[in-house]
């Protein structure tokens, strides 16, 4: 059982930023986030492989950057510019191979 501990949701105002952390139990070769907004399929975010590779959503591009610590099993996404549409539940996801686990959810909000 992989185990996650993610933080750093909450709730902003357009333009401003966060940042979200995830520390799971394990070395996996990829870790990335994922979001989920009300009545919508979960999304890729921005994933990042154990070289360093990044992939990412084209509506993140330029706004978000993703890194992970591989001495710490750590996953961070910083949140720039957010925008109202960028509101959803954000899921941290690892993955070896096909099979992808995921962390629980955190919410984050952007509202005036």
């Amino acid at each position: 059982q992989v185990q996650f501990v993610e933080s750093g949701g909450g709730l902003v105002q357009p333009g401003g930023s966060l940042r979200l952390s995830c520390a799971v139990s394990g070395t996996f070769f990829t870790m990335g986030w994922y979001r989920q907004a009300p009545g919508k399929q979960r999304e890729l975010v921005a994933t990042i492989n154990f070289g360093g590779t990044i992939v990412s959503a084209n509506s993140v591009k330029g706004r978000f950057t993703i890194s992970r610590d591989n001495s710490k099993n750590t996953v961070t996404l910083e949140m720039n510019s957010l925008k109202p549409e960028d509101t959803a539940v954000y899921y941290c996801s690892v993955r070896n191979g096909a099979v992808n686990f995921w962390g629980q959810g955190t919410q984050v909000t952007v509202s005036s």
